[in-house]
């Protein structure tokens, strides 16, 4: 997958040695840039947290209107339907 930005900021982090060696020997063999490398690692990264942050916050609100629906279930179990 390529991905085209038409920005670029320039950042400087600090690599685990194990995973820059790691990093290394698979550019070698896939002869891609290592700025292209690291860039598509962390877009494929992120839509993994992005999809985490969207189950989390599904299940946060399915839990709200779980309640929600269990009150008015109880509210309707105690209505006399006396004809």
């Amino acid at each position: 997958m390529r991905v085209n930005y038409t920005a670029m900021k320039t950042v400087s982090l600090k690599i685990d040695d194990s995973v820059f060696g790691e990093t290394e020997k698979i550019l070698s063999r896939i002869k891609v840039p290592r700025n292209r490398y690291i860039n598509e690692a962390i877009g494929y990264y992120n839509r993994i947290k992005k999809r985490q942050i969207l189950e989390h916050n599904l299940k946060k609100e399915s839990e709200l209107v779980k309640q929600e629906s269990l009150s008015v279930l109880k509210d309707f179990e105690n209505i006399d339907y006396a004809d």
